[in-house]
């Protein structure tokens, strides 16, 4: 089939807007700020046995040099210590607002919680279950940001090893399983602009506060999709770049937890491209009970509109 303009256009985008190699030293980009605050955000639910190595490398190495203003850990309905160990570790724990009672938004919520609390000018965006984690992340997704004054965000990809304990044994590292079988099928059809960012769905990313704050999110795990999705829409491919930020640990989700999260990404796509306030799927989950008997399990996964961060007042901080 011929190229299309589309696909030229993606091409062209791949090669100048992905940026491989050392990120800029943490001197040089405390240079770069010129002014501007950095807000560092990580949502979290139930993620005590990592998110304090994180506050405590991010407060340290980054915090004390200049570069990073303000560690906030958005705590999302955890049942573990996660608040108590993030608090220790020197951040600022803001509970995540769900938009409607009684509906818990999850990580979408927590985002959006996390951009309407944050005080800096430049946000940056991280998972709080990475082990091993450098604060090279960073300084990758803010190199291209703070030096390029027409990027809007910048989106993270990275090597996933299948190297954890009870992670089924692999040698695949690519985009993750929901990206590969569900993001880029849709992509294709719905949003080609899109294809060539290695990883659309990750977690980590930097950003201009004032960007997001202006656009609606999405509930659940389809908020990293609409959002990269919006800001593309908005403000052109030319305003978003990638950073290759190397190889990341994290705990890898179950099948039923990604079939999930399949149905919530696939939402996203109709809630951003359809213009539909909220799409509510009806599943039946297969799952073995304590008795080795198979059964079905119904549910409800709802994704939904979220209003823009910008609507809201600062919530206070606990």
């Amino acid at each position: 089939m011929p190229e299309t303009d589309v696909d030229q256009q993606v091409r062209d985008w791949f090669a100048g807007s992905t940026h491989h190699g050392p990120p800029a030293g943490t001197d040089e980009l405390v240079g770069l700020k010129r002014g501007r605050r950095v807000s560092v955000v990580l949502p979290a639910r139930d993620e005590a046995a990592t998110v304090g190595d994180i506050v405590a490398a991010l407060r340290t190495e980054l915090g004390t040099a200049g570069l990073v203003d303000e560690i906030l850990v958005v705590d999302s309905h955890s049942r573990d210590d996660t608040v108590e160990v993030a608090r220790a570790a020197g951040a600022v724990v803001v509970p995540a607002r769900d938009c409607t009672a009684g509906l818990d938004d999850g990580k979408g919520g927590a985002l959006r919680t996390g951009v309407a609390a944050m005080a800096g000018d430049v946000g940056v965006f991280l998972d709080a279950d990475v082990r091993e984690f450098g604060t090279d992340f960073v300084r990758g997704l803010l190199s291209p940001l703070l030096r390029d004054d027409r990027l809007r965000l910048v989106k993270a990809f990275y090597d996933r090893p299948w190297n954890l304990p009870g992670d089924v044994p692999s040698g695949s590292s690519g985009g993750g399983r929901v990206t590969e079988l569900v993001a880029r099928p849709l992509i294709a059809r719905r949003a080609p602009e899109l294809a060539g960012f290695v990883q659309p769905l990750s977690g980590e990313c930097a950003f201009v506060r004032t960007v997001l704050a202006d656009l609606p999110f999405t509930s659940g795990y389809g908020v990293d999709i609409a959002l990269l999705w919006q800001v593309v829409r908005e403000h052109g491919l030319d305003a978003v770049a990638q950073a290759d930020l190397g190889r990341r640990l994290h705990r890898h989700q179950d099948l039923d937890a990604l079939s999930r999260m399949a149905l919530q990404v696939e939402a996203a796509f109709e809630i951003v491209g359809a213009d539909v306030p909220a799409v509510r799927t009806q599943r039946m989950a297969v799952r073995r009970g304590d008795d080795g008997r198979v059964a079905l399990e119904p549910e409800t996964v709802l994704t939904r509109r979220l209003p823009a961060p910008g609507c809201d007042l600062a919530p206070s901080r606990a």
